[in-house]
């Protein structure tokens, strides 16, 4: 039978390291702060440049060298995607309905089936093709087995010796079923719990090729089981080892490409440019905002409110660190969901700031509001969703809930005024400048940088005001936000010192090594 390869277990890779420690500077704020401007005066690109980064000269490099540099930065993405998402598993490959891939291959595993039936329905019967099939599957049993599995290893030898299978059929005393009952008695022993129903409903079936045609199919489900089994065995030493992977294969690519940091570069220039020119003042850092502008640009803070602006991030038109490509999509989509959240959030505040005490500690009140927004605003980045007409439904169904809640404890209901007033506060939500918004959103970046923050001061982060319904989904979000940011700090700690260097240099400021601090959870 033609081989459909399922995705391979990942093969063991090697790496790890650490970064992050603070450390407080004798430089007056005044003084470091006219010199950090000036430095970041002299390293912003003049107007003509646009937002291109300056460019080592390119080297040429053989296409020997570019192909063994692709292998080894497609391993580290696999270790790195392992280690960095504790749900990763491997899964089939689907093809398209539809496509010409699929259609090939159908037509294929048709003739295929076809061919072995006509043999099997001559008379007398042709194994020619069967005994291809049984090779197949013995090969693939075989491979199910662990070193230390010698006797179940000799008894698919014996069972499975394609020689004495060619001879039996030769002089017509093969029987076939008997074959396939070892097959699927040994599958029974290999696989994992989780297919036993696929085994039982093996032996029901009675004709030929269609039962070959099952055992393949289960064979491949117990594929993908052995390849995630494998994943889940390789994780803990990954998790010790990868971090100086990754750090030693990047480090091969920046070798042949000199100029692969010039965006990782940029993305931490703007930062301290933002924070130098106070426009996170009005955001995330609007608590810090009175601190010296010296503890300001310690290289932590930019560090931290750089990976903060990532969740900001305008994936259309900018160009994302090199550092962070592997994480660009997860990051992303964190960036969606925090948007969601803030949107539900603002709705919530606005609800109950209307209907006041009287829904206030309703049992399921807050979680069914918070459900219907959420699935309501599910499509949100499908080109199939309407803005206007989602948010109106979210005030509508807010005022149909919220009345009958009212109604149902014996409270008067909504006034028509007081409905199109919560209607229309509803709606303005759906603005990024709207003012609710903006709170919420401002509130969920103090928590985040509180998170980034903490990690490094062993405490917890405290949870501003307004953000308690949506605190669960919060917290999941910034475990994985910390997680990621904490590992991208460990692999790049070396290169990311050195950036951070050449900004602050002119500050006359003590640079802190930050190559050993910082730590990822497992």
């Amino acid at each position: 039978m033609p081989k459909d390869e399922p995705e391979k277990p990942p093969c063991k890779e090697e790496g790890q390291g650490d970064p992050d420690k603070e450390r407080n500077t004798a430089e007056s704020p005044e003084s470091c702060d006219r010199s950090m401007r000036k430095r970041v005066r002299q390293r912003t690109p003049s107007p003509h440049r646009g937002n291109t980064p300056q460019s080592s000269p390119p080297r040429f490099v053989s296409v020997e060298e570019l192909m063994e540099t692709a292998k080894g930065v497609t391993n580290m993405a696999l270790a790195h995607e392992i280690v960095v998402n504790g749900g990763f598993q491997v899964t089939p490959s689907q093809l398209a309905e539809g496509s010409l891939e699929k259609m090939v291959k159908d037509i294929v595993h048709k003739a295929f089936w076809d061919c072995l039936e006509a043999q099997l329905n001559e008379d007398p019967p042709s194994y020619d093709h069967a005994i291809k099939v049984l090779g197949e599957i013995k090969e693939t049993l075989l491979s199910f087995i662990l070193p230390g599995h010698g006797r179940l290893r000799h008894q698919i030898e014996e069972a499975l010796d394609l020689a004495l299978i060619q001879q039996q059929a030769e002089n017509r005393a093969l029987d076939i079923s008997k074959v396939a009952s070892f097959i699927i008695d040994t599958m029974g022993m290999l696989c994992a719990p989780c297919r036993d129903e696929e085994i039982q409903k093996l032996r029901d079936i009675t004709a030929t090729v269609p039962l070959f045609k099952a055992i393949f199919t289960v064979m491949d489900m117990m594929k993908i089981d052995m390849a995630n089994f494998a994943v889940s065995s390789i994780r803990p030493h990954l998790m010790q080892q990868s971090v100086e992977y990754e750090r030693k294969k990047f480090q091969e690519f920046l070798n042949k490409q000199p100029n692969a940091m010039d965006f990782t570069q940029k993305w931490l220039q703007d930062t301290a440019n933002a924070l130098l020119n106070g426009e996170w003042e009005s955001g995330a850092s609007s608590a810090a905002a009175s601190a010296p502008i010296l503890s300001m640009l310690h290289p932590l803070t930019v560090h931290n409110h750089a990976y903060l602006h990532l969740l900001k991030w305008d994936h259309t038109s900018c160009p994302f660190p090199e550092t962070l490509l592997m994480d660009q999509r997860r990051i992303q989509e964190m960036q969606w969901e925090l948007e969601e959240l803030t949107i539900v959030a603002a709705v919530l505040l606005i609800v109950y700031n209307n209907a006041g005490a009287a829904i206030s500690g309703l049992p399921g009140l807050m979680e069914r509001l918070k459900s219907i927004v959420r699935l309501l605003l599910a499509d949100r980045h499908s080109p199939s969703f309407i803005v206007d007409e989602a948010f109106a439904t979210i005030a509508e169904r807010m005022c149909v809930e919220v009345g009958g809640s009212l109604a149902q404890h014996g409270f008067s209901p909504f006034s028509n005024d007081r409905q199109s007033n919560l209607k229309g506060q509803i709606t303005a939500v759906k603005l990024p400048d709207n003012s609710i918004r903006k709170l919420i959103d401002m509130r969920i970046q103090t928590f985040l940088l509180g998170i980034l923050e903490s990690s490094q001061l062993r405490c917890a982060a405290a949870l501003p005001g307004g953000l308690a319904p949506i605190q669960k989904e919060l917290e999941e979000v910034a475990i994985k936000f910390g997680r990621l940011v904490n590992y991208n700090k460990l692999v790049f700690a070396p290169h990311y010192q050195k950036i951070l260097q050449d900004i602050l240099r002119e500050g006359a400021c003590p640079i802190p090594d930050t190559t050993h601090a910082g730590e990822i959870d497992s």
